[in-house]
This record gives C-alpha cells, sequence and structure tokens, in this order.
C-alpha cells in the first residue's frame, strides 16, 4: 500500500482556498498527472486499488482518556499531517513498489510552493495473516 499524506492547509491550497491557493491550471495538472499514473499502473497489471480521502475537517479522532472513548473532530492543527489517499498494487516487489512510489516525487505543484512539512509517502506491505506481522 502506497499511503499519501497531507494537512488542511494542503487540501485547502488544492481547492483555492487560503494563502498559497493553487492555480486551477496547477490543480488540473496535478491531476492529469496522477491520472497517467494510475493509468500506467492499470496497464501493466500491477494496480488494485485507490482512493482519495476527503479533507481533515470531516475527520473524527477517537483516542482513549481515563479509560473512556473521546471524540474530537477535525480540522486538526494546519501542520498535522493525516493519511489523504491511497494506492494498492500488486507487483513483484517491494523494491518495485518503491520505484511505483518514487514517480510520485514528480507530481506538478506551483512554482515556489511546496506542501506544509516535508514531502513523503510511505509503502508497507498489506498483512494477510497475522502470521505476517512482525510481533
Amino acid at each position: 500500500m502506497i499511503m499519501l499524506f497531507g494537512s488542511q492547509r494542503d487540501y485547502d491550497a488544492i481547492t483555492g482556498k487560503g494563502e498559497g491557493a493553487w492555480p486551477v491550471e496547477e490543480v488540473a495538472a496535478m491531476h492529469a498527472f496522477m491520472e497517467k499514473w494510475n493509468r500506467e499502473l492499470v496497464e501493466s497489471g500491477e494496480f488494485v486499488d485507490a482512493q482519495g480521502l476527503t479533507a481533515p475537517v470531516h475527520a473524527r479522532r477517537i483516542s482513549l482518556r481515563d479509560g473512556a472513548p473521546v471524540v474530537t473532530d477535525g480540522p486538526y492543527a494546519e501542520t498535522q499531517e493525516v493519511l489523504a489517499g491511497y494506492t494498492i498494487v500488486e507487483c513483484d516487489s517491494f523494491d518495485r513498489a518503491t520505484e511505483i512510489a518514487a514517480r510520485l516525487a514528480d507530481t506538478p505543484h506551483p512554482a515556489g510552493t511546496t506542501t506544509q512539512g516535508e514531502w513523503h509517502v510511505d509503502i508497507r506491505p498489506i498483512a494477510e495473516t497475522t502470521a505476517d506481522f512482525d510481533l
């Protein structure tokens, strides 16, 4: 699973809200890049599934305090990154999954802009059985 992260600030910028809002052309270029990336995975037979998630403003975090669940509604602090979406690939090796994910480093964005914090994606194998967990 390739996991992509973003903050509320990132979501706002991509949707044209707030400081650092992306121009429409830049958003279109990013979407075109992601469509091409997914299409190539489908064509190679490595694509399994992909979904984007709604902005953190729509999230709820449940934690435990004094033995009772506590619900916190998003958005969280602008700088806090959350899972923004994922892509599941089925490929020959972990190294191949790394190559696929590394292509995301070329995702278009407006000149001079960055996402909140350092850009990264995580890659983790999906456990098929409890024996796959490193306990």
